[in-house]
């Protein structure tokens, strides 16, 4: 105590918590720059340099990598993913029905393909159908097969989020389109719709950067030269020089619309949050 009665508080030893989350902040910084720089020493650039950045065999594939492979790649999400969502709110309307039928096999859809691999799928498009239905000719040719067999995967992750879109909606929203002399059809179609979509904009988003790398796997349904996607038209090309710098050009491609779209996704993400709040 002091000299006037007050006692003297003990001073505190060690740290203070601040100063704790400071010093493992800069501990892991430190960590990981060691890390990368062991990595960056340790590598063998010359060898990784030969083997995948020749910039004359990388020059060989324009404008072909771009006019062709990304195109066609382009063309097969986009059919995939329109094939997706038109199924994908069929099969979620089914889901919501009072209907019992109707929920079981959404219900059903939904597990079976949502569970399977998509590389099954594409190998049940271009080999099972043409089997089971001899002579039947699935319209658009490889770009319909590969639309179907998008579209099949996709509906089902489709369907479970337009569901939460439309379940997000709130009820009074029905109600009131109800009051207004809306049939629950025409109330679903002009109100809740639209309004769910709203919600699940971002995540139907992700889903096209999904069906984008997806598309790879159109190779399973026999592809010509003229229809090849990036990873096809990239693997063809390293197997004809005995080098890897068209996969890794076609990867490069990959992220020319990939990144792009994530960014979206995230800025949608963000408004979405400030809207709520």
């Amino acid at each position: 105590m002091t000299a006037a009665g007050t006692p003297v508080q003990p001073r505190r030893k060690g740290l203070t918590r601040r100063q704790k989350r400071s010093v493992s902040r800069g501990v892991q910084y430190v960590v990981f720059v060691a890390v990368v720089i062991a990595f960056a020493v340790s590598a063998d650039w010359g060898r990784l340099k030969n083997q995948f950045a020749q910039g004359d065999i990388a020059r060989q594939m324009f404008p072909d990598v771009i006019t062709l492979a990304l195109k066609n790649t382009v063309l097969y999400t986009l059919s995939g993913f329109v094939v997706g969502l038109v199924l994908g709110m069929v099969i979620a309307l089914m889901r919501l029905s009072s209907v019992g039928p109707y929920r079981w096999f959404a219900g059903v859809y939904i597990e079976i393909f949502r569970g399977l691999p998509a590389l099954l799928i594409f190998i049940f498009i271009g080999v099972a159908v043409p089997l089971a239905f001899p002579g039947t000719e699935i319209v658009g040719g490889t770009y319909g097969k590969v639309a179907l067999a998008l579209g099949l995967v996709a509906a089902a992750y489709m369907a479970e989020t337009i569901r939460a879109g439309i379940q997000a909606v709130p009820k009074g929203q029905m109600e009131a389109a109800r009051s207004l002399g809306f049939s629950p059809a025409r109330a679903m179609v002009s109100i809740i719709v639209p309004q769910a979509f709203r919600i699940i904009l971002p995540p139907l988003t992700n889903e096209l950067v999904l069906l984008f790398k997806d598309s790879s796997l159109v190779l399973f349904l026999g592809v010509t030269l003229e229809e090849r996607e990036l990873s096809k038209y990239g693997r063809d090309l390293a197997s004809t020089t005995a080098n890897s710098t068209p996969i890794l050009v076609a990867g490069l491609c990959y992220l020319l619309v990939t990144i792009p779209l994530g960014f979206v996704v995230r800025r949608m993400e963000a408004k979405a949050q400030e809207a709520v709040k």
